[in-house]
């Protein structure tokens, strides 16, 4: 049961940062959501003290470790007890309900995750897809003293003697990395544990934010008591949306019920209705369904264990949406909003210059900026700070949230001073929350390329950022996308065709949610974010945008749901019958997808994702253990290079030792050229193979090479290794116990 404990002990941890934050967390959440929302004090304190530990690190004044991560811990202990001192004379003292609520939330954060410690401990190998490269930023950054953190593919040269900082989205990692600094887990154990970790997050926060949401939506919708048989429905309708965004597929899962296709070449499922064929069913076509594309959702990703930013920021979406709604709810300068609108109304015959003058110098007035309150100012900043985070976490998720923080802002403020103040302070709360990370981060993003662009546009080839390439052009068929987004499609249709006539808020911001979801997945049919890949160029915009679509649509959708319920009787069988019907076939997938990764579920759960290793190369287990046990800092280690979503660069990965060149394809991504590794792969070959001693010492010194690893892959891949002259530049300091493993510690400086 060792298990077990380790999983105990980790969410120990977690308990206690959620007590902790828990007074701020009241004060952002307590006079909206019923249980002040609580599930949120967990991601807030991972949050600040993740981002604290790096602000203060990459200006070095605090150094990564344990004990500065417990200081800033006991000095947000302090601050939480002067928000708590402040809430008891102001917060309305709870009931059995808001008590029991709380512990539900609790249980429900153990059990899921505990739940996907159980299914990850089933096949828990760091290895495979991109893990290397998840888990390669996250050693990188343990063993920093300060940040950025170094790449551990890109180790450092004559030009750049302090090596290269990662250059990719790497916040979510830090924050993983922080959890495990501070719970001094095993690296293999922590990142099994940090993925549960964000599933039970998602669970408990989709949960609150829907309960929320319909609890609400009764308080103000009619006079009703608040009654065990009425809290059970709540509690119901919230694990219903949660299943949804956390568990849920799309409609690809009709497919289990069909004669199969062919991978990457899907026929139309009505042609190939054939009955029950569970054994033809292959889940991860559901992420893949049109051709050259992407679109991947949470359980996929949960599945699949690689620990992407899109992933990390999972945590982070939600409580962005929990805020939003929040703000929306709460906003009440409704007199100004109204003003607003009488200018625009009262100026639309006038001429142009008087137009300006009415609509914006008459609104420029201390009067106006005094109507932003403080509370609202303050979550503007916060709203700022979290596309920050989204920025630095999942890029595209920045530029996403900010346009969905705008249009919230928009409705509530109008066309007013107001609004453009507060896009102002969003705006610049994000630069400044997001600088200590865009300061030495290079985007490599080329431009925004435009789906099926006119002849006479790809001739212009570019205009400002937007690109014309001929031949770029893949319209998705609308079957396809029914089958991907379908089920989100009818929710909205139904939302739509309730009487909505109340007009309030909970509904504008489902309508708002659905709309926007609607928008993102529509963005790739039109346009694509430019980056290398050449046949699958909109693959990486459909997948990132469709990924928070799935998100915001999925939880209107577990609302929509809740809504049917007060519909006359014949009409709620109706609504319920096609609600369920498309319903059931995005809550089986996971009967599909989990067993197809993970087995039978039989298996005694092993939490270490290097073992592996010690099955198929336990020489390499052993010079990764050596080096993890003995070598501190980041000296710059020589493995053999290979080539992306392979076992190259395994240790380098596991270690957080940057080595010469790592993964090809990835380092172009990230670096924008493929001569970034390409020109180095020559000295790695020479350093291995090569008879000229003083070519060897030339590019030895060139790269800072401390070690050497000549194991299993090395032998494999240099046919001609010359292991004699490693003895002349070095020694060895460890032999595998089969004698097939060295590092040679080089002394040539």
């Amino acid at each position: 049961m060792g298990w077990l404990i380790t999983s105990l002990y980790w969410y120990a941890i977690l308990l206690f940062l959620g007590i902790i934050f828990f007074p701020l967390t009241k004060k952002l959440f307590g006079k909206v959501f019923f249980d002040y929302g609580y599930p949120f004090s967990k991601v807030l304190a991972i949050l600040f003290l993740s981002y604290s530990i790096f602000v203060l690190g990459t200006a070095k004044i605090l150094s990564f470790n344990q004990l500065s991560l417990l200081v800033i811990i006991v000095l947000f202990i302090v601050i939480n007890f002067f928000i708590s001192k402040k809430l008891k004379s102001t917060h309305i003292t709870p009931n059995s309900y808001h008590v029991t609520l709380i512990i539900f939330e609790e249980i429900l954060f153990l059990t899921a995750f505990i739940f996907w410690v159980y299914v990850r401990g089933q096949e828990p190998s760091v290895r495979g897809l991109e893990k290397f490269m998840d888990f390669g930023f996250i050693n990188s950054i343990l063993r920093s003293k300060y940040f950025p953190p170094l790449d551990m593919w890109l180790s450092a040269n004559t030009s750049n003697l302090q090596g290269f900082p990662i250059n990719y989205y790497y916040f979510g990692h830090l924050v993983g990395s922080s959890l495990i600094k501070l719970t001094g887990v095993k690296p293999a154990i922590g990142y099994n544990l940090i993925l549960a970790t964000i599933f039970a997050l998602g669970v408990t926060q989709v949960f609150s934010l829907v309960f929320n949401m319909c609890y609400l939506y009764l308080l103000k919708n009619s006079r009703f008591k608040l009654n065990p048989f009425l809290f059970l429905k709540l509690i119901f309708f919230g694990l219903v949306a949660s299943y949804i965004v956390n568990l849920g597929g799309n409609l690809h899962t009709i497919y289990v019920f069909s004669s199969g296709y062919p991978t990457e070449k899907p026929i139309p499922f009505w042609q190939i209705l054939t009955g029950y064929h569970p054994s033809t069913y292959w889940y991860p076509n559901a992420t893949r369904f049109i051709p050259f594309t992407i679109h991947e959702f949470p359980l996929y990703s949960y599945v699949v264990a690689d620990l992407h930013g899109h992933v990390f920021d999972i945590p982070f979406v939600l409580l962005t949406l929990a805020i939003l709604f929040k703000f929306f709810i709460s906003f009440k300068d409704k007199k100004n909003l109204n003003r607003g609108k009488d200018q625009i109304s009262s100026i639309k015959y006038q001429n142009k210059f008087s137009n300006f003058k009415k609509l914006f110098l008459t609104n420029f007035n201390p009067s106006t900026w005094l109507r932003i309150n403080q509370f609202q100012l303050i979550l503007t900043i916060f709203l700022g700070f979290l596309t920050a985070v989204h920025y630095m976490t999942n890029a595209i998720d920045g530029p996403i949230y900010l346009l969905l923080t705008i249009i919230f802002f928009l409705i509530s403020y109008g066309i007013s001073y107001q609004l453009v103040i507060s896009v102002v302070i969003l705006f610049l709360s994000f630069v400044i929350f997001s600088l200590p990370f865009s300061a030495h981060f290079t985007p490599f993003i080329s431009g925004i390329g435009v789906n099926c662009s006119l002849d006479f546009l790809t001739k212009i080839g570019h205009i400002g950022p937007f690109l014309f390439e001929k031949g770029n052009c893949q319209i998705s068929p609308f079957w396809m996308l029914f089958v991907l987004w379908g089920f989100f499609w009818i929710g909205f249709i139904i939302f739509l065709l309730i009487d909505q006539s109340s007009k309030s808020k909970i509904n504008n911001f489902i309508f708002v949610l659905f709309s926007f979801g609607v928008f993102l997945i529509t963005v790739p049919e039109f346009f694509y974010i430019k980056d290398i890949y050449p046949v699958h160029f909109r693959a990486n915009t459909m997948f990132k945008l469709g990924y928070q679509a799935f998100i915001m649509m999925g939880i209107a959708s577990g609302f929509v749901f809740f809504q049917i319920k007060f519909l006359p009787r014949l009409k709620r069988f109706f609504f319920n019958l096609i609600f369920l019907t498309f319903l059931f076939f995005i809550t089986i997938y996971p009967a599909f997808a989990i067993p197809s990764y993970y087995g039978t579920l039989k298996k005694i759960p092993q939490l270490d994702g290097s073992l592996w290793l010690t099955n198929f190369s336990p020489g390499d287990k052993e010079i990764i253990d050596f080096l993890n046990n003995h070598v501190s800092g980041q000296p710059v280690i020589l493995e053999a290079q290979g080539d992306s979503y392979t076992d190259y660069e395994r240790i380098s990965a596991y270690t957080g030792l940057p080595t010469v060149a790592g993964w090809w394809v990835h380092e172009w991504l990230w670096r924008g050229s493929p001569d970034v590794i390409g020109k180095r792969i020559p000295d790695v070959v020479n350093i291995f193979e090569s008879e000229d001693i003083q070519l060897t010492k030339t590019l030895v010194k060139k790269y800072q090479i401390k070690y050497i690893i000549v194991s299993r892959l090395e032998k494999e891949k240099y046919s001609n290794l010359r292991l004699e002259k490693f003895n002349q530049l070095g020694r060895v300091i460890f032999q595998t116990q089969d004698k097939n493993g060295l590092i040679y510690q080089i002394d040539v400086y």
